[in-house]
């Protein structure tokens, strides 16, 4: 039984152990934020490039979305 245990007890061990390959994840992890970032600005470039500023067009959202809801 002793034995049974320490084979489970180091089996345990083995699939417990930090992963050691890690390396370049977290660089991953900033070009995803960056791409997302630049997607963002992109789609909001997209929808302002009308040549309005873009305080004359959250104006016009805001106004047409109030007319829609007073009918």
């Amino acid at each position: 039984m002793k034995k049974l245990n320490e084979l489970t007890l180091e089996m345990i061990l083995k699939l417990m152990a930090p992963v050691q390959n890690e390396r370049g994840s977290q660089t991953l992890e900033w070009l995803g934020i960056a791409a997302v970032v630049v997607l963002v600005v992109g789609l909001v470039s997209t929808a302002f490039g009308d040549g309005a500023s873009i305080g004359e067009s959250i104006r016009g959202a805001f106004e047409g979305w109030i007319s829609d809801i007073s009918g």
